[in-house]
């Protein structure tokens, strides 16, 4: 895909919600346990009709990537968003990634104040789709003040769907190589881990939302698997990639896993 197409695909896709859509998705929150550090983990439950999905952290070449604004809540310093392994959707000539029916988004939430309620304010920009997809916002306000000590189950449950990490996966090894081709960067990634279950995706995301990655090539030899993306500047601008910030997670029939992180290749 060329740079010079991606404000044309964007355009598309921040079309009108139509009013029928306006109700398609609803969001909750989830009140959670304590942690023995003091901190809380609570949760955001979406639930959408029936049919419609919506996207995870990073949507695959077409896709609308969730947002969320905190601005509003008190006695919060930080929230982590602990993502479920989502759904890789296969269509033709187009792959997206995420959640369908209803996701639980467990959030770990740093607070300043330990024992104290927390008022939990959020707005999540976010895409959802049917036959196509389109933009909606979530507006969630509420006051989490649980005592309880032990997890709540639908939150439980959404951490055990985590992909596994690095080690629990077996990788033991993970290097990027960083070229120019024809003036455009290339990024290619080699991760030396299990077969996850064919066919396996990888997807790379730079830890910087102003830039642009294509739709991973990926080829397993043997015990590697080696991917490769090209890499633009959303406004035409520099690139500078960091390795220690790259994040790979691979999705294969049995399992994903999470890399972060990679090497000089």
């Amino acid at each position: 895909m060329k740079t010079t197409l991606i404000p044309l695909i964007l355009a598309a896709l921040l079309a009108p919600l139509p009013a029928s859509a306006m109700d398609v998705i609803k969001g909750e929150i989830l009140q959670g346990w304590v942690r023995p550090d003091g901190n809380r983990v609570a949760a955001i439950r979406m639930t959408m009709a029936p049919g419609w999905k919506t996207y995870w952290r990073a949507p695959g070449d077409m896709g609308i990537p969730p947002h969320f604004d905190w601005a509003g809540s008190t006695n919060l310093s930080a929230v982590a968003v602990e993502w479920p392994a989502p759904t890789v959707f296969r269509e033709e000539n187009l792959t997206t990634i995420g959640y369908k029916d209803q996701v639980v988004l467990p959030l770990v939430i740093t607070t300043p104040q330990k024992g104290a309620p927390v008022r939990l304010q959020t707005t999540i920009d976010l895409g959802v789709c049917l036959d196509v997809c389109v933009p909606a916002q979530l507006h969630l306000d509420g006051i989490i003040d649980t005592d309880a000590t032990r997890a709540e189950p639908a939150i439980a449950a959404a951490l055990a769907q985590r992909p596994y990490s690095a080690q629990e996966a077996g990788v033991t090894k993970a290097t990027c190589t960083i070229r120019f081709n024809n003036g455009d960067l290339e990024l290619e990634t080699a991760i030396t881990l299990p077969d996850t279950g064919g066919p396996e995706l990888v997807v790379i995301e730079t830890g910087q939302p102003d830039l642009w990655i294509s739709e991973a090539d990926t080829t397993r030899h043997g015990g590697t698997l080696t991917s490769r993306v090209d890499v633009a500047h959303s406004t035409g601008g520099p690139i500078a990639l960091n390795r220690s910030h790259i994040r790979m997670t691979v999705f294969g029939s049995k399992h994903a896993v999470d890399i972060r992180g990679c090497t000089p290749g």
